[in-house]
C-alpha cells in the first residue's frame, strides 16, 4: 500500500528544469515528486520544493505543506503555479514565492485531484475522515524516505475547502505522532479563508453584500431567504439537500449582484458572467457549484501548461492520466460532506495544544471573514474570553509604506489574521503580505 513512484525513480534531488518554449530554464530550487499508493486503486502525486534561501539552509528553515481547496483543487498546479510556487504560471520566477522562507511540499489531494488518480470512481473520498485517512498514509511513506525532515518544523498551510481537510489531517497527525506510526515535528495548522463552518458563511453572505452596497433591500431579503433554506436542511440533518440549496442561494446572489465574483467582491470576469447567464437555467445543481469553484482552478492556460511542459518535466505521470480530469468527480464524491461543520475538530485541536492560525482575505465572499469570526467566537477553548478581549495589532503593508496591509491577534496557540485588500486567494492577491504572514506563524519574524 505504500509503493512509491519517485520523481526519476531513484530519488534523485535534483536541480529543476521546466520547459518553456522548447527551451531549459533553470530553477535554483531542489525537487522531488512521486506518487504513494494510498488505498488499492488510489494513487496520490506530492511535489516538494526544497527550501531556496540565501540565508538560511533549508535545515533551517520550516516544511510546508499546502493543501488546495474545491474539493478538486490541485495544490500542484494551481497553489504551485497560482499562488506560492517558485515559478508562475508563465513559468517565471515569483518574488513572494514561499519556497523563499520554507520548504514547499505540495499534496494533489484528495485522491482524483491534479495528478492525482483513482482506477474507479468507487475509490474516491467520501468525507474529510476518509481523506484524512489517505494523508497519513502519504505523510507516514514521506517523512520515511525524507529523513531529514522528521526534526525540521512542520506546518499544514490551507485554502477554502483545504482548510476543512486541513484540520481533520492535522488531527489525525497529532494521534499518529502520540502513536509513534509517524515521526515528524508537527508545529502547527493555518486555516486560510477555510470552509471549516459553512452555514455561517451562507447566513452573512447577505449582511456582507448589504453592507458593501451590492444589495439593496430586495435582494437582501431574497438571499437571506433562500440562506435560510440552507440552514434549514442542515438542522435537519438533510446534507446533501443543504448543498443544493446552498447552490441555490448562490444563484439568487449572482442574479441579485449582476454575477459577483465569489472569490474577490472586487473582481468581476466578464466571460464567466456570460456563461452565468447562459447556463444557469439548465444545469443542475451541483454541476452550478462545480463551474463556480472547480472551473477557476483550472483556467485554460493552467491546464496546458500541467498537461504539457510541466508533465513533460516531471516523467512519472501515467499515460492515462490527464491532470485535473477527475476534478470534477472529486468535487461530485464530496458533495455530502460540503456542509457539515468541523468546529469541533479545532476545538480538539486547540485542546490538544496544537498552534492553530485562521486567516481570511477582507474581500472574499464564498468564505466572508465576518462568517469566520461567528465560529470563532463559538469555540470551546479555554483561551478564547481573553483572546476576544484583546485589541488587534495592524501590520504594515510590505508593498506600501505607511499603509496597513493586515489585522492580527495571538493568544497561547491560537492566532488569526484579517488580511486587507485581498479575497479568498489570499498569496495571489496580497503576495508580500501573505509572505510575510507565512514568517510570522512559522516563528521567523
Amino acid at each position: 500500500m505504500e509503493r512509491s513512484w519517485i520523481g526519476v525513480l531513484t530519488v534523485m534531488l535534483l536541480f529543476a528544469v521546466v520547459f518553456q518554449k522548447g527551451s531549459c530554464v533553470p530553477v535554483q530550487a531542489k525537487e522531488s515528486w512521486g506518487y504513494v499508493d494510498v488505498r488499492d486503486g488510489a494513487h496520490m502525486f506530492w511535489w516538494l520544493y526544497y527550501a531556496n534561501s540565501s540565508s538560511a539552509s533549508y535545515e533551517e528553515l520550516p516544511l510546508v505543506m499546502w493543501l488546495q481547496g474545491g474539493p478538486g483543487g490541485s495544490s500542484c498546479g494551481f497553489g504551485n503555479f497560482e499562488e506560492i510556487g517558485p515559478l508562475d504560471r508563465d513559468l517565471k520566477p515569483r518574488e513572494t514565492s514561499w519556497v523563499h522562507a520554507s520548504s514547499v511540499l505540495f499534496v494533489d489531494n484528495p485522491v482524483g485531484t491534479g495528478y492525482s488518480y483513482t482506477d474507479s470512481e468507487g475509490a474516491l473520498t467520501k468525507d474529510v475522515a476518509m481523506v484524512a485517512s489517505d494523508m497519513m498514509v502519504l505523510l507516514k511513506y514521506f517523512f520515511s524516505l525524507k529523513t531529514e525532515f522528521q526534526s525540521i518544523p512542520f506546518y499544514i498551510f490551507s485554502e477554502s475547502y483545504g482548510g476543512k481537510m486541513a484540520a481533520a489531517i492535522s488531527l489525525e497527525l497529532t494521534k499518529a505522532i502520540q502513536a509513534g506510526s509517524i515521526k515528524c515535528n508537527f508545529a502547527g495548522v493555518a486555516l486560510g479563508d477555510s470552509w471549516i463552518s459553512p452555514i455561517d458563511s451562507v447566513m452573512t453572505w447577505g449582511p456582507y453584500l448589504y453592507s458593501t452596497s451590492f444589495l439593496d433591500d430586495n435582494g437582501l431579503a431574497e438571499v437571506n431567504k433562500a440562506a435560510k433554506g440552507v440552514q434549514q436542511a442542515l438542522e435537519q440533518g438533510q446534507y446533501q439537500k443543504a448543498t443544493e440549496m446552498w447552490s441555490i442561494t448562490e444563484n439568487v446572489v449572482e442574479q441579485n449582484t449582476n454575477g459577483v465574483n465569489f472569490y474577490n467582491i472586487l473582481t468581476q470576469d466578464p466571460d464567466e458572467m456570460v456563461k452565468t447567464s447562459l447556463v444557469q437555467s439548465s444545469e443542475g445543481l451541483l454541476s452550478s457549484l462545480k463551474r463556480r469553484h472547480i472551473r477557476p482552478l483550472h483556467r485554460q492556460s493552467l491546464s496546458e501548461l500541467m498537461n504539457g511542459p510541466i508533465r513533460k518535466k516531471l516523467g512519472v505521470i501515467p499515460k492515462n492520466v490527464t491532470w485535473g480530469g477527475q476534478s470534477g468527480a472529486v468535487f461530485v464524491s464530496m458533495a455530502g460532506d460540503f456542509m457539515k461543520p468541523v468546529v469541533n475538530i479545532v476545538d480538539e485541536l486547540l485542546a490538544a495544544g496544537v498552534n492553530v492560525t485562521v486567516y481570511n482575505g477582507q474581500l472574499d465572499l464564498i468564505v466572508d471573514t465576518v462568517g469566520q469570526e461567528l465560529w470563532v467566537k463559538r469555540l470551546k477553548w479555554d483561551g478564547l474570553q481573553y483572546f476576544n478581549q484583546m485589541k488587534w495589532t495592524a501590520l504594515e503593508d510590505p508593498q506600501t509604506e505607511n499603509q496597513t496591509g493586515a489585522f492580527y491577534k495571538t493568544y497561547k496557540n491560537f492566532a488569526f489574521y484579517w488580511i486587507l485588500k485581498a479575497g479568498h486567494m489570499i498569496p495571489s492577491d496580497q503576495g508580500p503580505m501573505a509572505l510575510r504572514m507565512l514568517k510570522m506563524v512559522t516563528q521567523q519574524e
